[in-house]
């Protein structure tokens, strides 16, 4: 058996049974002061408050405990963003300079080259953080490779998988990324809930969401992602 079927089966899920609203598949929610939610401690990220899913969380500490007696060092970048810090980071790259003459939807289809439109994006839901780097190189050479090769080998022995792999095989939407990792025993119900209850309609509130059905952006890049994490 696999080990996405094994994790997918066997690992038991704080979310089965449970009623995913469209507030929360959306962003729309506060994790400091969501019951699901827990803060990342100091030891696993230099940042302030951020949170994860419990279940996440806690699969994430024993990935890190084994990368760390092969040397490795997982530190946590990013974590729950939810709808109103990703509208911070979209509506800022939406007034760059750069961008003033370009039409919406050119200028939403070049800032989705790596970051998501509120509501659309896979930080809102707990299960998805970003490690050590933000820059591409980083992981091409040196430490960054050696974390990266690790994660590929054994990231999927605790429930990991990196969500947007090489465009090579036809994925859509968002280029690589190879710091972006899902924790896909949680992530998995997220996405099939996603596409069972949001519609374009509900993508709203933002600069730029006007563009959203012309740009097919759930097909395209809430669903572009590695056919593992879509199965």
């Amino acid at each position: 058996m696999n080990k996405i079927v094994f994790f997918l089966l066997f690992v038991p899920s704080l979310l089965s049974g449970q009623v995913l609203t469209k507030d929360e598949l959306l962003g729309h929610f506060d994790p400091a002061s969501h019951h699901d939610f827990v803060k990342i401690e100091k030891e696993y990220t230099a940042k302030k408050n951020i949170y994860l899913r419990r279940e996440t969380y806690e699969a994430f500490k024993r990935m890190s405990a084994a990368a760390k007696q092969d040397g490795i060092s997982l530190v946590i970048i990013s974590a729950t963003r939810n709808f109103d810090y990703q509208k911070r980071i979209w509506e800022k790259k939406w007034a760059a300079e750069k961008y003033a003459n370009w039409t919406p939807a050119d200028k939403a289809r070049e800032i989705m080259h790596y970051s998501s439109m509120p509501g659309t994006s896979r930080h809102h839901w707990g299960t998805d953080m970003d490690f050590n780097s933000l820059e591409p190189s980083w992981f091409r050479s040196g430490n960054g490779k050696k974390l990266y090769d690790w994660l590929v080998r054994n990231g999927s022995d605790y429930g990991f998988f990196q969500t947007y792999t090489p465009k090579v095989g036809g994925r859509t939407g968002y280029e690589e990324e190879a710091w972006h990792w899902t924790y896909l025993p949680l992530s998995k119900k997220m996405l099939d809930e996603y596409n069972r209850q949001i519609r374009n309609i509900d993508i709203t509130g933002f600069n730029g969401c006007e563009v959203v059905s012309e740009l097919r952006v759930i097909e395209w890049y809430v669903n572009g992602v590695d056919e593992r994490v879509r199965q």
